[in-house]
């Protein structure tokens, strides 16, 4: 028994091993898109995470910009100090994976006894998590979220309110 008890503890501390960990955005991050989901433009995105759930944005900005649904999620004009930009996003999902190896033994052990896995389902889980990733260009479609671009700081302030304003909708 006094062999066991490390055994247990062993199994209960290091059961669910991550395989894939979704990134942590407290608050916003400004980064190279590619670099956050390989399939994004080489381009600088205003990134959040999305607590309301897969579509609400373009639903957001469908009502915010009144766009009737057309090009929601390409090029939506807006201005600031009388200079217009384009608003471009996208929905992007990162999972967090996890290897559960109670259940994973638990099955083996049935198995071996000749009976049928209880704990099929739940031998790996997944988790999704949303991600909201904007990109923005000027007339001449230089992107405004680079850190030399000379509305850099006007464009993550409109942003961030922005951003505020969809995650206080309803």
């Amino acid at each position: 028994m006094k062999h066991l008890l490390p055994l247990v503890v062993f199994l209960f501390f290091f059961s669910c091993v991550p395989t894939q960990i979704a990134p942590g955005i407290r608050d916003d991050k400004i980064m190279l898109a590619k670099k956050f989901q390989k399939k994004l433009p080489k381009q600088y995105a205003f990134i959040f995470e999305d607590s309301r759930g897969e579509g609400e944005f373009y639903y957001f900005i469908n009502a915010t910009y009144d766009l009737q649904e057309n090009d929601v999620e390409w090029k939506v004009p807006f201005s600031i100090n009388d200079e217009t930009f384009f608003l471009s996003f996208y929905e992007v999902a990162r999972p967090t994976k996890t290897i559960n190896f109670v259940p994973i033994l638990l099955n083996g052990y049935l198995i071996s006894k000749g009976m049928s896995p209880w704990f099929e389902d739940v031998e790996s889980s997944q988790i999704d998590h949303w991600f909201l990733v904007l990109t923005v260009s000027d007339s001449q479609n230089i992107d405004c979220l680079d850190p030399n671009h000379h509305s850099h700081k006007e464009v993550v302030k409109y942003l961030r309110a922005l951003k505020s304003d969809y995650l206080k909708v309803v």
